[in-house]
């Protein structure tokens, strides 16, 4: 079944300015409200608006430009004419920043058996939730509901100057609207926005941008630095792919470094590299736009790493090494990428002490402060040889089980 969505963005907040237009994570409010139902796959995407300002229609051109198509509505009328019969409507309330988790369940949820099918997320009647607009004794609604586009088109018809958010609400729990606990706990639920308690919102949604740190680099001595730059460049336009790829500009440049002897500039670059990948990957998660596996940007960082080593083992075979520096080289290189292939089956216990990019460039750093160019060569590629048959192992005893 289709599924259209609708959010409003008429009211004002106490400077005068639209609620929607708050800044939030390097974005305004109805950005983030617009990319959370493009990734459920709502389409089309109306706003409901009396007047569209320059810096609401800025707002529009931005997403637009992301391929997510907003169309300005200025009444209810308007609005239940841009959906199709049979569509299913995501009505998102004015000012609600909604919590992912819900998002997703509204979208999988079926309704009540009987009715229209309508389905309303709720909150508690407390004082944690007493901005939310009230539905019974111990409901207040969530800012989330899924409406038949029959029902926007009935109300509009009646309403005439009334509030059509509200009256669509009042009107779905009327029929039977099945009520639905949004997300709660700790970091989880839905937000209402306000100018003072936006930072404490946009500290909620860095904390949740934080993935599963696979290695020990990423785990005990990247992760202050990962939250500062990701903190620092959420506000900017910067796209995170140009992260990725500054990354693979960086180790690209260490193994032409390394062959030309520069050995200091290379690790150094290499060094700036490990952390740039982990926050894109969280800058793109806030704008609710994941980085793809498929990136070619992506795809060449772990190659370019092995280059770059390669490159190393090169210059130490000619320059004291020997054969055994390079076949050092070329066995960590080999190692580290069976074992990368092995683990995409299956993630064997201890992965954090496993082989990883970031952990070989890391370990260099006291071998170059003695010029043990060689000896890091050899351990490396006992460190990454030591990996794969751990990863090889615990590979074929999941397939035995």
């Amino acid at each position: 079944m289709a599924l259209g969505a609708l959010i409003g963005a008429y009211q004002e907040d106490e400077s005068g300015g639209l609620r929607a237009l708050l800044p939030l994570a390097g974005q305004t409010l109805i950005e983030y409200q617009a990319r959370c139902l493009a990734a459920l796959g709502a389409a089309p995407l109306l706003v409901l608006v009396e007047r569209v300002p320059v810096a609401l229609n800025d707002a529009f051109e931005r997403l637009r430009g992301e391929g997510i198509a907003v169309v300005a509505v200025s009444d209810g009328a308007e609005a239940a004419s841009r959906f199709e019969a049979g569509t299913e409507v995501i009505l998102l309330a004015d000012g609600i920043a909604p919590d992912m988790n819900d998002v997703g369940r509204l979208g999988n949820l079926d309704g009540v058996d009987g009715n229209d099918g309508s389905l309303v997320l709720t909150v508690p009647d407390d004082d944690d939730h007493r901005g939310f607009e009230r539905i019974d004794a111990s409901h207040r609604w969530a800012g989330l509901a899924r409406l038949p586009a029959g029902l926007v088109g009935a109300t509009a018809a009646m309403i005439g100057d009334w509030d059509l958010q509200s009256t669509l609400l009042r009107r779905a729990v009327q029929s039977g609207a099945r009520l639905v606990p949004a997300a709660s706990g700790e970091g989880a639920g839905p937000f209402l926005a306000d100018g003072d308690a936006m930072p404490g919102y946009e500290r909620r949604l860095l904390v949740a941008s934080r993935g599963s740190r696979t290695d020990l680099v990423s785990r005990f001595i990247l992760p202050m630095v990962e939250e500062m730059a990701t903190e620092r460049l959420m506000e900017t336009r910067l796209r995170p792919v140009w992260l990725v790829r500054a990354a693979l500009a960086l180790t690209i440049g260490a193994a032409l470094a390394f062959t030309r002897g520069w050995l200091w500039q290379g690790l150094v670059a290499l060094l700036l590299a490990t952390p740039l990948d982990l926050v894109a990957r969280r800058i793109a998660l806030l704008r609710l736009r994941p980085l793809s596996p498929r990136s070619p940007a992506k795809r060449l960082l772990w190659p370019a790493a092995g280059l770059a080593l390669i490159g190393l083992g090169w210059f130490e075979a000619r320059h004291g090494g020997g054969w055994g520096a390079m076949v050092a080289a070329l066995a960590a290189a080999a190692f580290a990428e069976a074992m990368r292939i092995e683990r995409r089956s299956t993630e064997p216990p201890g992965k954090l002490y496993l082989f990883s990019r970031r952990t070989a460039i890391w370990a260099a750093i006291p071998f170059a402060l003695g010029a043990w160019w060689n000896l890091y060569l050899a351990l490396l590629a006992l460190y990454a040889a030591t990996s794969f048959f751990l990863a090889q192992h615990v590979h074929h005893r999941v397939a035995r089980d």
